[in-house]
C-alpha cells in the first residue's frame, strides 16, 4: 500500500496491542505454552520471541519485484527468465509484491491494487497458477538465490469471503459498518486484530506458502499497523516449519523481536533533504549514530533509493534525488543495512509505473545496471559491508569540507572499504585523516587495476556528486 508519513514509528495507531483487560483475561484463562495462547494448536499472543533467523541472510542484498509490470504478459514464467540476469547482478532475495487474488468491490483502476487481497491462499492468475510459482520458487533456490511474499495483514478486500462468513473479523465503527484504515485506501477493509479466530487463520495463511511452496519469508505491509504481539506469535509459528527472513514495512525498533529487517526511511529523508539542498552532509552521520542508540544490535536496516511507493506517488529517483542519483544509490550499498534495488532501476527507470494498471517496465541496457552490479557484488563477498551484526561499523574520517564530503571505512576480518562522497552540485578537493585511512587499495569504478596508496592524511578531487569506493587489496 502506498505508506504515508503519518504511519511511520511516531503515528502508531491504538491497536499496537490487545486491550488490558483483554490480555489480562487470557493470560489466566488461556491455554498457554512458552507465554503464547494456544487455540487450536495455533499460538496467537506469544511472548517475546528468539527468531531463528537464517544464517544466509548475513550478506544478502534484495530486489523488489514488481511482476505486473515486469513483462508484457506479467507472469512468473516470464519473469523467471530474467533470473540468471539478478543473478549475475548480485541479488541474493527477491521480494515479489502480492502475488493473491485482487478485490473487485471498491476496485481502484482497471486491475485493482496488488494489496487489496481477496484470497489469501490463492494465485492472481494475472501471473500464472499455484503450480507455475512452486516452479517459479524451485527456479530462484536452483539459482542459490530466495524469494520472499508481500504479505497484507492489516486490511484485505471488501468481497474476501471471509466478510461475509466472519462479519466478526472486521473493525467497525459506531454505526457497525466496516471501514478502510486509511480513508485513501477505499478499496480494502480493515481487520479487527482483537479477534483470535481472525489471527489463528491469518498464520495459519502465512504457514500454509512456507510450508507448501518452500518461500524463505516475508516482506509485510505496513507492518506497524498490526499488533507487535501478532507478529511474534506468527514468527514462532514460520519458524517452527523453517528459519524464516522477516522484513517490515515500518521502522519501530520493537518490531525487529519478529523482524531481521526494517525500511531505513529516515536514511532517505537525509539523501532527499540533502538533495534539495536542505542539509548537508553532516546528515549521513547524525542519521548512523541515531540509528544506532535507537536499534537493537544487528539489526537491519533497508537501504533504498526506490521503491514501489516512492515511484509510483512521490516522483521517479530522478525527480527526487536530481543529480546526486547515483551518489545515493552507492551510499545505500555502502553504509550499513542491506541494499534494495526496485524493478527497473537498472535499466535507468525514468517514469512512475502505473500502480492500479498495466504499465510495462521498459527494458534497456543502462550504465545503471554495471553501477549495481559492482556494488551488490561487492556487498556480497566484502565482509566489512555484511548485514547486521557481521559487518564493520563506520569508521568517520576527517574532511577539510565536511558539509559537503561524508568519508568513512567499514573494516571487518580482512576486508576493508573506504568510501568519499561528494554530496554537492561544486567540485570539492578534499582533504582526508585518519588511521583508519591507511593502506593499499583498488578504486571500485576506476577503469584501471592500478593501487592506490593511503597513509593517515590524502588529497582527493571529486567532481560535483562524485564519489570513490577503495576497496583494501
Amino acid at each position: 500500500m502506498p505508506i504515508r508519513h503519518q504511519f511511520r514509528a511516531t503515528g502508531s495507531r491504538v491497536r499496537f496491542a490487545l486491550l488490558p483487560v483483554l490480555l489480562l483475561s487470557l493470560a489466566l484463562t488461556a491455554c498457554q505454552r512458552d507465554g503464547d495462547v494456544v487455540t487450536d494448536g495455533i499460538r496467537t499472543a506469544a511472548a517475546i520471541v528468539a527468531k531463528q533467523t537464517p544464517d544466509w541472510c548475513r550478506n544478502t542484498t534484495i530486489y523488489e519485484v514488481n511482476l505486473r509490470q515486469y513483462s508484457p504478459s506479467g507472469s512468473f514464467s516470464a519473469f523467471a527468465e530474467h533470473l540468471p540476469r539478478l543473478k549475475e547482478m548480485g541479488v541474493t532475495i527477491l521480494w515479489l509484491m502480492p502475488i493473491h487474488p485482487i478485490g473487485v468491490e471498491n476496485r481502484k483502476g482497471g486491475l485493482g491494487s496488488y494489496y487489496s487481497v481477496r484470497d489469501y491462499l490463492g494465485v492472481n492468475p494475472e501471473h500464472g497458477t499455484l503450480a507455475d510459482f512452486k516452479r517459479l520458487v524451485e527456479q530462484v533456490h536452483a539459482q542459490g538465490m530466495y524469494i520472499i511474499l508481500d504479505w497484507v495483514a492489516n486490511h484485505c478486500a471488501w468481497d474476501h469471503p471471509w466478510v461475509d462468513a466472519h462479519p466478526d473479523w472486521f473493525s467497525r465503527d459506531a454505526k457497525g459498518n466496516m471501514y478502510p484504515p486509511v480513508p485513501d485506501w477505499s478499496d480494502v477493509v480493515d481487520l479487527n486484530y482483537d479477534n483470535h479466530a481472525m489471527r489463528r487463520a491469518m498464520i495459519e495463511a502465512l504457514c500454509y506458502w512456507v510450508r507448501e511452496t518452500g518461500i524463505d519469508g516475508y516482506r509485510c505491509d505496513v507492518a506497524g499497523m498490526v499488533p507487535f504481539d501478532f507478529w511474534r506469535a506468527a514468527r514462532l509459528e514460520l519458524d517452527r516449519i523453517k528459519p524464516v527472513f522477516m522484513l517490515a514495512e515500518w521502522e519501530e525498533p520493537e518490531l525487529h523481536e519478529a523482524f531481521e529487517m526494517s525500511y531505513a526511511w529516515g536514511l532517505h529523508d537525509v539523501m532527499r533533504e540533502i538533495a534539495r539542498g536542505e542539509r548537508g552532509a553532516t546528515a549521513v552521520r547524525e542519521y548512523y549514530e541515531q540509528n544506532r542508540r535507537d536499534y537493537p544490535a544487528g539489526a537491519i536496516r533497508m537501504n533504498f533509493t526506490s521503491n514501489h511507493d516512492e515511484n509510483s506517488w512521490n516522483g521517479t529517483v530522478f525527480e527526487r534525488l536530481g543529480e546526486g542519483v547515483e551518489a545515493f544509490a552507492v551510499l545505500t550499498a555502502l553504509l550499513p543495512g542491506m541494499p534494495l534495488v526496485y524493478s527497473g532501476q537498472e535499466a535507468g527507470l525514468d517514469r512512475p509505473l502505473a500502480f492500479f494498471d498495466k504499465d510495462p517496465i521498459a527494458w534497456r541496457e543502462h550504465p545503471c545496471r554495471e553501477l549495481y552490479r559492482k556494488l551488490l557484488n561487492l556487498h556480497q563477498g566484502n565482509a566489512a559491508l555484511w548485514n547486521g551484526a557481521a559487518g564493520g561499523e563506520p569508521v568517520w574520517l576527517e574532511t577539510t569540507h565536511d558539509e559537503t564530503v561524508c568519508a568513512f571505512s567499514r573494516e571487518r576480518e580482512r576486508d576493508k572499504v573506504v568510501a568519499l562522497f561528494n554530496l554537492s552540485g561544486l567540485p570539492q578537493q578534499v582533504e582526508l585523516s585518519g588511521i583508519s585511512l591507511r593502506g593499499d587499495y583498488r578504486e571500485l569504478f576506476s577503469e584501471t587495476e592500478s593501487t592506490v596508496a593511503f597513509t593517515e592524511r590524502a588529497q582527493v578531487e571529486l567532481p560535483p556528486w562524485g564519489y570513490r569506493v577503495y576497496v583494501a587489496e
